[in-house]
């Protein structure tokens, strides 16, 4: 089956399609992680785009019901070089052609990947249309021309929960599949323990959902959090009235600044409780407090970004997924940087002053990706502790 991959810029690419027939516009941007292609394809992050994979050969381990970090794939398009139809796994259930096709998810192989990022390094991201219905690439072209982007569009409401739902759902064991807490949860209301755990929660976390992965959850709920997952709309008061012993703003898609109401909203919760923030959450803290973001050439896509923790000099090779940042200087001494990545400098951390706050741009529950941040989500526990005394 054929397919084309069109760029706004006038390029082309002439390829082989897998996955679902059709056509797929979106923001291209490219991932350079090695495995973790169905955690991508179902991180909501990627709403409204289509991701190019690095690595050359995706599809060998298949696609299994575990590892999947949202319920469903949101992806618009998946460009690769090769596609391996006939996977070697233990724990594979299907081929990643089969999800693709249920989910209706359009894949591009055998087009040079090299060359296609490196367009992207150099020119930046864009948008660009998968298709397998024509074989006019100035059809195409004029399509993803035509795309309206990323800038300006709220796609949380694209990818944020309808209601919201309790997680005690833990990290993934061989032989056991993911620990669930055993204790109900009734009993846990209104108990405290120094020790918390999966089956001991100590503090209870309300959690903004612009678009959560499930393991940032699994993280939580480890680090003996209780947690209830609320939709992006949900009011500041609402959530107050929950009385959380803290509230988390979770990854998600697109622009920030086209999510008037969650920065509203975080406006309103501004030190009434600990604050915890990755991603999506972290760039809406940074305006909440006062900054600007701004739009990055390519983003920062995959496992292997160096960041320093500038609190202990210390450096953590961390996953990422985002195409905006927080401007540093456009805080204005609101907040202090945290931590920065090495490679451009860029922000990836933040923390206030005074009130009990604190942001990372990137993903220390790295699936895929790197633990080398996974103490995080106790620094959040700590500072929850802090403030219960």
């Amino acid at each position: 089956m054929k397919a084309i991959l069109a760029l706004a810029d006038g390029t082309y690419y002439i390829g082989r399609g897998f996955g679902a027939e059709g056509e797929a516009v979106g923001e291209v941007v490219f991932n350079t992680s090695m495995t973790g292609y169905q955690e991508i394809l179902t991180d909501p992050s990627y709403e409204g785009q289509l991701v190019a994979m690095t690595y050359p050969e995706i599809g060998n381990v298949g696609v299994n019901p575990e590892d999947v970090e949202s319920q469903k794939p949101f992806v618009k398009g998946f460009i690769v070089k090769e596609y391996c139809a006939k996977p070697s796994n233990w724990r594979a259930t299907r081929t990643l052609g089969d999800y693709m096709r249920e989910h209706g998810i359009v894949g591009i192989e055998d087009i040079d990947t090299r060359a296609l990022v490196r367009r992207l390094r150099d020119q930046g991201s864009q948008d660009a249309i998968i298709s397998t219905r024509s074989d006019n690439p100035e059809e195409l072209i004029a399509k993803a021309k035509a795309s309206p982007g990323l800038v300006g569009r709220d796609l949380v409401k694209e990818v944020s929960c309808g209601e919201a739902y309790d997680w005690s759902e833990g990290r993934w064991e061989l032989g056991e599949g993911y620990r669930k807490r055993k204790e109900p949860e009734q009993s846990q209301k209104n108990r405290k323990t120094k020790n918390p755990t999966l089956d001991r929660p100590g503090y209870f976390v309300v959690a903004y959902d612009f678009g959560i992965k499930r393991n940032i959850l699994r993280g939580l709920a480890e680090s003996g959090c209780r947690v209830k997952v609320v939709p992006a709309s949900t009011p500041a008061e609402e959530v107050l009235a929950l009385n959380p012993d803290g509230i988390f703003l979770s990854n998600g898609p697109g622009d920030p600044d086209a999510v008037p109401y969650a920065k509203e909203n975080v406006q309103q919760l501004l030190g009434k409780k600990p604050i915890f923030g990755i991603c999506l959450g972290h760039q809406i803290l940074g305006l909440a407090l006062g900054g600007r973001t701004y739009k990055l050439k390519f983003g920062h896509h995959g496992g292997n970004q160096p960041v320093m923790d500038l609190t202990t000099q210390k450096v953590e090779i961390t996953a990422q997924n985002h195409g905006f940042a927080v401007d540093a200087d456009s805080l204005k001494g609101a907040a202090v940087v945290t931590h920065v990545n090495l490679n451009d400098n860029t922000v990836e951390g933040l923390a206030h002053k005074e009130m009990p706050i604190f942001s990372v741009q990137y993903h220390p529950e790295s699936s895929p990706g790197p633990h080398d941040a996974s103490y995080l989500f106790k620094r959040f526990v700590d500072m929850m502790e802090k403030q219960s005394r």
